[in-house]
């Protein structure tokens, strides 16, 4: 039966991988490094660079893949990342049957922790024929924000919420919580905002050598994150980024 092991590798600093991670990638069969075009390039090169760090079985295979795009003038949000997943699916199907036929360790390097606002794991559960998924987990995106900051997420004895832009633009600040940490945000959701009373902490490229972080009042620094997200993301071409806030009395 096909195996397939999702490893997470951490936010972008080799450093970060877990000794079990190494351990699944020695024990695939086949690495899968999928290709989201040049714009993109460092998430490819850097799963590159772990292989050739870490891997040391000369008879483990890598497989490059161009992925599937999704398709964003789609007017249905939810058909149009499920199409994608469909799309992504098949590209997987595709390229471990090419390089293994039906049997054999397959193995996929996700970005963070396949766990948290990743895809990964839905994505997998679409494989025909679905193979047995193996989880290996890493470094989110939010332990590394927290560590880069020397921050606690959580107050003493008080919950937190983790949420996506879209959530936070349309619904503005969630009841019951004064912590929110803020995921694929493809714009600056806080901007929203009454910033009144709110601090933010906020990372770009989190364990990457290009990582930046901001952090202070929102009245003081929100204008300041949206000049360094546009001037990274005209960089780089693209851009990881996340923040926390916190609602003070």
């Amino acid at each position: 039966m096909m195996k397939l092991s999702l490893i997470g590798i951490g936010c972008g600093d080799p450093a970060q991988l877990t000794q079990a991670a190494i351990g699944a990638i020695n024990a695939a069969d086949l690495v899968l490094i999928p290709r989201k075009g040049a714009a993109k390039s460092d998430l490819a090169d850097l799963r590159r660079t772990i292989c050739a760090d870490v891997l040391t079985n000369a008879t483990t295979r890598i497989a490059e893949f161009d992925l599937p795009v999704r398709d964003a003038s789609e007017a249905d949000y939810r058909k149009g990342v499920d199409d994608w997943h469909d799309a992504v699916a098949a590209s997987w199907s595709q390229t471990i049957a090419h390089h293994l036929g039906g049997e054999g360790k397959a193995a996929l390097l996700i970005w963070g922790d396949p766990s948290l606002y990743d895809s990964s794991l839905r994505i997998a559960r679409r494989l025909n024929p679905l193979p047995n998924i193996e989880v290996v987990p890493g470094i989110t995106s939010i332990q590394a924000l927290c560590a880069a900051h020397a921050l606690p997420l959580n107050d003493i004895g008080e919950p937190f919420l983790v949420t996506t832009g879209r959530r936070l633009r349309e619904g503005g600040w969630p009841q019951g919580v004064d912590t929110v940490v803020v995921m694929l945000d493809g714009g600056t959701a806080f901007q929203s905002l009454d910033p009144e009373g709110l601090h933010i902490w906020w990372g770009a490229y989190l364990g990457m050598t290009d990582q930046i972080i901001l952090s202070g009042t929102l009245a003081e620094v929100g204008s300041r994150i949206v000049a360094a997200r546009q001037d990274a993301r005209e960089r780089h071409g693209w851009i990881m980024d996340s923040y926390i806030l916190k609602r003070r009395p």
